[in-house]
């Protein structure tokens, strides 16, 4: 799963790097997003391509329970081309959750070990994402949520997790982004876990664990914790 990420950068800098229009008014550097916050994605609208600002946890038009956003966080690579939940939009409304970096727990028996995993050259990680917007019956108000699609781990995040988020290569974006009719197995092969994909992991402070905590120090190792992990 992946219940947790950071996005350090400002909206200018994601701007540049994804080749699109800053439609936000970034908070600033975040350490500790989960889901039910807002978080800085990336959409292709026909011609224009933009990072904008949803709320993490998806919640589709059909459904009048915004309760359901707390187990829709994620959707799972194997059955998101027919789940009722997500099916909709992975034909036409996908996106890109750029982080900087992503937390996952590491258990050895009893214990949980937070982990911080990204690339070990700084750079911003894709993550594969879909979108929707709904329409409040009563004000009229439109609200748009994603969600954060995972799979299988590849040879390094199985040595802590069962599962990760799946990460879009650069060369990749444009048709992930694409919201004209595309062949499902093209995109589903997207969502295979890349082996050659360098990460690094260490592991952090038990302050990640509170939805509360938020800043830089959610970063320092961890004494006597596991790691680093290199590939």
């Amino acid at each position: 799963m992946c219940g947790r990420f950071q996005q350090q950068r400002p909206t200018s800098e994601l701007a540049r790097i994804f080749d699109a229009e800053d439609l936000t008014d970034g908070p600033g550097p975040r350490f500790n997003i989960a889901p039910t916050n807002e978080a800085s994605i990336v959409v292709q609208r026909e011609e224009r391509r933009a990072i904008v600002r949803y709320r993490w946890g998806l919640i589709p038009p059909w459904s009048d329970d915004p309760r359901i956003a707390s187990r829709t966080f994620n959707a799972r690579a194997e059955t998101v081309a027919a789940s009722p939940m997500f099916r909709d939009a992975f034909r036409k409304r996908r996106c890109l959750v750029p982080v900087d970096g992503f937390y996952e727990w590491l258990r050895a028996g009893r214990e949980r070990t937070p982990m911080a995993i990204y690339d070990p050259d700084g750079l911003p990680l894709a993550l594969a994402g879909l979108w929707t917007g709904r329409q409040d019956a009563e004000s009229g108000e439109w609200s748009r949520t994603f969600t954060v699609v995972t799979t299988r781990p590849n040879g390094f995040m199985a040595r802590i997790h069962d599962r990760m988020p799946a990460i879009i290569g650069p060369e990749q974006w444009a048709l992930w982004l694409d919201p004209s009719p595309r062949d499902p197995g093209e995109l589903l092969a997207l969502l295979e876990p890349r082996e050659d994909l360098a990460l690094y992991a260490h592991a952090v402070l038990p302050l990640v664990n509170s939805v509360r905590n938020d800043g830089p120090d959610l970063l320092l190792p961890a004494e006597g914790g596991a790691g680093p992990l290199l590939p």
